[in-house]
């Protein structure tokens, strides 16, 4: 079984049928034996803003106020949690590749509403993906998730659209072919 850790991707199986995972791509931000996992679905466009969730000084004209979010996952989707590529932001948690988890968030939007951090350099999501003790390690085994370890990068570089057949194809082999897989095989 591929070793779980932080700065992981999740893929899910083609064939899983659960409406929050099913054809997903999931961030693992943290990962312990002793208190569960923690995630963000990286490819759930959520139909919001930024300016949708939070009051902005400025309002909605602010460039910064048309940042997308995505759902992050089922559980609690009230919260606000975010990815970027800022290492030195106080209190980030850093996934590799440049990519970090969390931080100081006023300092995040102080950045990003003055213009000094891109859009495109932060990811917000709605809700995240939690799984309590052992809970992921059996999925796992179960082979429910394909672990693509050591990819916090493709967080950047792969659209939301494609992010789930993209990595498949990426990794190859009989992963490739799984991109394929047809979402409701009963209509072949």
């Amino acid at each position: 079984m591929p070793r779980l850790r932080p700065g992981s991707l999740l893929i899910s199986q083609p064939f899983l049928n659960d409406p929050n995972f099913e054809r997903t791509v999931v961030l693992l931000c943290a990962h312990s034996e002793q208190k569960g996992s923690f995630g963000l679905v990286l490819n759930r466009p959520a139909n919001l803003q930024l300016s949708d969730v939070l009051e902005l000084p400025g309002g909605a004209a602010l460039p910064a106020a048309a940042t997308p979010l995505g759902i992050g996952g089922p559980v609690q989707p009230d919260t606000l949690h975010f990815l970027h590529q800022l290492p030195d932001l106080p209190q980030a948690v850093a996934l590799g590749d440049s990519v970090a988890w969390g931080g100081d968030f006023g300092r995040l939007l102080e950045q990003l509403l003055q213009g000094q951090l891109s859009p495109d350099q932060v990811r917000l999501y709605v809700g995240y993906s939690g799984w309590t003790t052992g809970q992921l390690a059996q999925e796992v085994r179960e082979n429910v998730w394909i672990v693509h370890p050591n990819a916090a990068a493709k967080v950047f570089t792969l659209t939301t659209d494609a992010f789930w057949q993209a990595i498949l194809r990426e990794k190859g082999g009989r992963y490739r072919m799984l991109s394929n897989y047809p979402t409701d095989p009963r209509l072949n």
